[in-house]
């Protein structure tokens, strides 16, 4: 019985990512996830009394399975590998994002103009994967700077996702990746040698100082969010 019990909730669970990912939580019943999960309705609310319930296990799976992907990520060799490797994540993915849109964009969109408790846990979908971001930036040497690029490259991620999904088209995706990937490679500090010591130079160009410069001013506006 204990078995039965918790293939119902996953059947449940999984039903209800499906189909909030492709019609929206608001236009997604309960009847609906029942059916879709071949659970009768009256058992659904065994496991889930509301609706909200459904939106806060949502959420709680969505961040499992984002850890776990970080989790897989943190095994390559540098910080610039890792963040090249969230990146790539979306190109391996541009299919399906182009055709339905970031599942946890959406998610945190919608919850967020619905109100309610659930609107309330929804950021930490991003912010998760931000502090992840800017711990990497931080590994790179960027001291102050990290949190405004970490905050640089997710927006950059979810908007090109916004507009691939808007027109319809991954290339949008390819594109916008393989330059952020090059961005992120520019980042990587430069080792040279100088005599008998080693020492760690940056890159630098007028356009990186202006950018800088910019995600100071966001992360100080960012710094009441943390």
């Amino acid at each position: 019985m204990p078995k039965l019990k918790a293939d119902n909730r996953s059947r449940l669970l999984q039903a209800a990512m499906k189909l909030t990912y492709r019609r929206g939580f608001g236009r997604t019943a309960l009847a609906d996830i029942a059916k879709e999960a071949r659970v009768p309705l009256g058992n659904l609310y065994y496991y889930f009394k509301t609706k909200d319930e459904i939106g806060d296990a949502i959420i709680k799976q969505r961040v499992l399975r984002l850890r776990k992907l970080l989790q897989e990520l943190d095994k390559a060799d540098s910080p610039t590998e890792r963040l090249c490797g969230f990146v790539q994540i979306k190109i391996k993915n541009r299919e399906k994002l182009a055709r339905a849109g970031c599942p946890v964009g959406t998610l945190c969109s919608e919850l967020r103009k619905q109100g309610g408790a659930v609107a309330k846990k929804a950021p930490v979908l991003f912010a998760e994967a931000l502090a992840w971001m800017e711990a990497q930036f931080l590994a790179l040497g960027k001291g102050a700077d990290s949190r405004g690029l970490a905050v640089h490259l997710l927006s950059s991620l979810q908007g090109v996702t916004v507009l691939a999904h808007t027109f319809h088209d991954p290339g949008l995706i390819e594109t916008e990746a393989a330059q952020l990937k090059q961005w992120i490679r520019a980042l990587e500090p430069e080792k040279i040698e100088k005599g008998n010591h080693d020492r760690t130079l940056s890159r630098t160009r007028p356009e990186r100082r202006r950018l800088s410069a910019a995600h100071r001013r966001v992360s100080a506006r960012l710094g009441s969010l943390r």
